[in-house]
């Protein structure tokens, strides 16, 4: 079973992140990361968002052509999601997708914090376009860059992690989706500080694409 990781973004330390997650989750896989060297170094907002879609489309091609059993697309925003799934016969799963799905089967209800303010227009218009509007009680933004979560120094966890007590105190939810791969290795550490359960899109998309191999196999 190989499963393909692309990050959207140039950013090689966010590849290798999102990577080690995927293999966390999927332990019987092979999983393969691959970077987008020609994308800006983050996805933030509809500009970034629109120059990484050719490249990610040129990853996914490749992916199937090398014999990929299901493609994951590693950015919350789920950038050229619906036409990678048009051009290719594999599965191939967005993070926030499969973030929403994991969030409502484990805690109903769910809230999402991701990186800035101008990514919350793109996930709620990605909410309402997989039908999981009703589901999401809020999309809040940490004010966090998401290269800041390269940096250890940035200050920027304590920022993700206080944004989601403000969830848990305000919004009613069963369940935190991470809104940005750059929060990959953060869900263990968020769910234990918080007593909430905390998801992480990569890790979702990575049991996912499991499941549909297997699936497709039997």
């Amino acid at each position: 079973m190989r499963i393909v990781v692309i990050n959207p973004n140039s950013t090689v330390s966010m590849t290798e992140k999102a990577a080690v997650a995927a293999r966390n989750a999927a332990p019987g896989a092979i999983i393969e990361g691959i970077t987008c060297h020609n994308s800006p170094p983050a996805i933030q907002g509809p500009e970034d968002d629109a120059i990484c879609r050719p490249f990610v489309l040129a990853e996914v091609d490749r992916a199937a052509a090398a014999g990929a059993d299901a493609i994951i697309i590693a950015c919350f925003d789920d950038p050229a999601l619906d036409d990678a799934r048009a051009r290719v016969s594999i599965p191939v799963l967005g993070i926030g997708e499969a973030g929403f799905h994991a969030a409502m089967m484990l805690g109903g209800r769910f809230s999402i914090v991701t990186t800035l303010p101008v990514a919350i227009p793109i996930l709620e218009e990605n909410l309402s376009h997989y039908g999981l509007a009703a589901a999401c009680v809020r999309v809040r933004a940490a004010g966090v860059e998401v290269l800041e979560l390269e940096d250890e120094t940035s200050g920027a966890v304590p920022k993700v992690s206080a944004e989601i007590g403000r969830a848990k105190a305000e919004d009613g939810v069963g369940a935190i989706v991470l809104g940005c791969a750059g929060m990959a290795d953060l869900a263990a550490k968020l769910e234990a500080e918080h007593g909430l359960k905390v998801i992480d899109g990569v890790g979702a998309a990575a049991a996912f694409a499991a499941a549909l191999i297997n699936l497709r196999r039997g």
